[in-house]
């Protein structure tokens, strides 16, 4: 089966409204026409509103960094699901392993947030790897499968569709460390694997999973080139227009 590609750029808690329309402005003519893969920007929720106008009309889709699971409620300094929607916005990450690691996000919260967004349209991006101790102990299998399991939790296969899935091995974010091609192929075919086991095979053959860890135009093609990378999670590289286009016309 054929998969389309998804390159997505995280840029956390970088830019300016001033800053992002530029990127915006600057990086479109860069990838004008690109229909090979989908391409997607997640910026910080302030930005969002003004990177949704700037990127209008365009072959690029905005989505969250976060979005909480609840309708609407008193939870300062969340996003719902209807904001994210009401202001253009189509996809939002999931369980990013900075919101495991500082704000305490749990798989049942990833579980809850991922039904959230399919039962309102949004293309989730779930993310999940493991640390440094987990992989150097043997545990990179054990911890992936115990992060799908818990976020995939009441899914059924006849709504699993629209899930992405990233594989970001948290020991390769920000570090310049980057899994091998090898690596990262082992730990993608893990996830397809369970999967395939709690959703069937035919979901797992469509699930697109993206490899997110220090992702950069030097070694984008030999990364998402392998049959089993459906994509890339981009962070650092993705804050420069010209770096990021390189990287999604590998």
């Amino acid at each position: 089966m054929s998969r389309k590609a998804l390159i997505a750029a995280n840029w956390k808690m970088f830019k300016t409204p001033a800053e992002a329309k530029a990127f915006v402005d600057a990086f479109l003519p860069l990838v004008a026409g690109h229909s090979r893969d989908e391409i997607a920007l997640f910026p910080s929720p302030v930005l969002l509103p003004t990177v949704i106008e700037a990127a209008k009309g365009s072959n690029v889709v905005i989505g969250a960094q976060n979005i909480h699971f609840a309708p609407e409620g008193a939870f300062t300094g969340e996003t719902s699901i209807g904001q994210l929607k009401a202001v253009g916005g189509t996809h939002t990450l999931i369980g990013h392993s900075e919101r495991r690691q500082y704000f305490a996000e749990t798989d049942e919260i990833v579980n809850k947030k991922l039904h959230a967004a399919l039962e309102n349209g949004i293309v989730p991006v779930v993310c999940v790897g493991e640390v440094l101790a987990d992989r150097e102990a043997g545990k990179t299998g054990d911890v992936l499968k115990k992060q799908i399991d818990g976020a995939l939790v009441g899914i059924t296969a006849e709504i699993a569709a629209p899930i992405v899935i990233a594989y970001e091995p948290v020991w390769a974010i920000g570090t310049g460390k980057t899994a091998t091609p090898e690596m990262a192929v082992e730990a993608h075919k893990i996830i397809r694997a369970e999967v395939a086991k709690l959703l069937g095979p035919a979901v797992a053959a469509a699930v697109r999973i993206l490899y997110g860890g220090s992702v950069k135009p030097a070694n984008a093609k030999e990364l998402i080139g392998q049959e089993e990378i459906d994509g890339a999670l981009v962070g650092g590289a993705s804050l420069k227009a010209d770096s990021f286009a390189a990287i999604v016309k590998y």
